[in-house]
């Protein structure tokens, strides 16, 4: 090597080249970009997804890494990870749709997803239509001339109700539209919306794909080719890119989550079922349950129905305010999907943009207290929850 001065030895450090073996996990390269002999490679890689590595906006080893890995688990051609849940969905629509276009999503909607709309109607003249999940009759009726996409979730947060993907894609597929749905609450452990039609899928991988409450991120994953490579054009002009370290962590989770998915929905079913027996309960609010309005329709298309619930206290806000201040092992908290089990109150957090019109279009009460369960052992959550009940 030349003998260069300190302060330039300093700048450029030696690289170690691994022959002969490979690491067991995915490396993090932490790095802004990528140096070339060639600029036109340089160059080739600048204007296609699948190019050389170039900048860490346009691609990442990591990063790719787990672009690849969650596109392989729901069965996509291509993913576009981003650096939160709420990146990767406004990338898709942003990307998407253009001033004056018409969008249709079902009733049922994160909050986040729900004031983004709002966003697109004020800022920028798209129109908007409502309906229920679980009714390709009334997506039908709602279609315009200027209606480019559907807009769904397979389990609607936090009231849980669970969206007829084959139904309602297949309807999209029909009108030629683009059909988009948030996965982030099943998983694809539990649902995998390309196998029934869909379009796009998007995930927080922030939730259960990460899993440990470390890390925020998100992804779209595409079940076309074509389609991939258009909106990627259009995300490395928006910017979402997420770091390589995010990404990393986002990988090491993932290895467990199918353990994870086992216990939570376990976990789940154990505490929804007594709660909803519990006196002081008015309500709750889970698809594994027959009363449930969803129940029917996620029995055929889920394995099991998930990790998260609500419920409603027969005191209203003020018992629900009463129960959060009660427990001890549960966490107040936001976000959902780690192995912790946290609480909140849909009104004043995940959903405080809505009206109170709104909220009670969406089934969520005053009272209502969100319930996202961990993997701890289901006696110490039962034991935790009834005397907070108490």
């Amino acid at each position: 090597m030349t003998e260069y001065r300190p302060e330039t030895r300093a700048v450029h450090v030696p690289h170690p080249v691994v022959e002969g073996s490979r690491p067991i996990t995915v490396p993090i390269y932490q790095t802004s970009g990528f140096t070339f002999d060639d600029p036109a490679v340089m160059a080739d890689g600048m204007g296609r997804p699948d190019g050389p590595y170039v900048y860490g906006r346009y691609s990442n080893p990591t990063v790719r890494a787990l672009e690849e890995a969650v596109s392989g688990l729901e069965g996509g051609v291509a993913a576009i990870a981003t650096g939160s849940g709420m990146a990767a969905i406004n990338t898709v629509l942003l990307g998407l749709l253009k001033p004056g276009d018409h969008l249709i999503a079902q009733r049922a909607l994160y909050g986040g997803t729900a004031g983004m709309i709002n966003e697109l109607v004020s800022r920028f003249g798209v129109e908007v239509s409502y309906v229920p999940e679980h009714d390709p009759a009334a997506l039908r009726a709602a279609v315009g001339p200027r209606t480019k996409l559907v807009y769904l979730e397979t389990i609607a947060n936090p009231m849980c109700q669970v969206a007829d993907l084959p139904a309602m894609c297949a309807a999209a597929r029909e009108l030629g539209l683009v059909s988009v749905v948030d996965n982030t609450f099943a998983t694809p452990l539990l649902c995998r919306p390309i196998e029934h039609g869909a379009d796009v899928v998007v995930h927080s991988t922030t939730k259960y794909l990460s899993g440990h409450t470390d890390v925020v991120g998100g992804m779209a994953v595409f079940a076309d080719d074509a389609l991939y490579r258009d909106v990627w054009h259009f995300a490395i002009e928006l910017g979402p890119s997420p770091d390589p370290f995010a990404a990393w962590l986002s990988l090491r989770g993932m290895q467990t989550l199918g353990l994870r998915m086992e216990r939570h929905c376990a976990n789940t079913r154990l505490l929804a079922t007594r709660l909803a027996e519990h006196p002081s309960v008015a309500a709750v609010h889970w698809p594994g349950l027959p009363s449930h309005p969803s129940h029917e329709v996620a029995a055929k298309l889920l394995p099991d129905f998930g990790g998260l619930f609500s419920f409603d206290l027969t005191g209203g806000r003020a018992a629900g305010e009463r129960f959060m201040r009660s427990v001890r092992l549960a966490l107040v908290a936001p976000s959902l999907g780690g192995v912790e089990t946290l609480i909140l109150h849909p009104a004043t957090t995940s959903h405080r943009s809505l009206t109170a019109a709104e909220l009670a279009r969406h089934g969520i009460g005053e009272g209502t207290v969100r319930v996202a369960v961990g993997i701890e052992h289901p006696e110490d959550l039962w034991a935790d929850f009834e005397q907070a009940l108490t």
